[in-house]
């Protein structure tokens, strides 16, 4: 399964760069395939260890604020691995056949 997620602490000022790198660094010691970018991080892999590594990453947010907002999409698919690259790489192999025929 593939989980986008944006996590962020609310009451802790302007900034949350600390406390996004806080998550980040959970997902990433994780060991599981990711990838961040400036809105969400998405992680790859099993239902129960996905999940634990959000809950992991949000508590570590909320030590940074009184309360913490947490934004979560999944895409579950029994049997597919290496989604987290497969998508991507589908699309723009789609966008270079169709610049291809122009």
């Amino acid at each position: 399964m593939l989980v986008a997620f944006s996590v962020a602490p609310l009451g802790a000022g302007e900034s949350v760069a600390e406390a996004v790198a806080d998550a980040v660094r959970i997902v990433r010691d994780s060991g599981l395939p990711n990838r961040t970018d400036a809105m969400f991080t998405t992680l790859e892999g099993e239902w129960d260890e996905v999940m634990d590594v959000v809950r992991r990453a949000t508590e570590a947010v909320g030590r940074h604020g009184h309360r913490v907002s947490l934004v979560l999409k999944a895409d579950i698919r029994p049997g597919h691995v290496g989604e987290l690259d497969g998508k991507v790489e589908r699309v723009e192999a789609a966008l270079a056949r169709a610049a291809g025929e122009g």
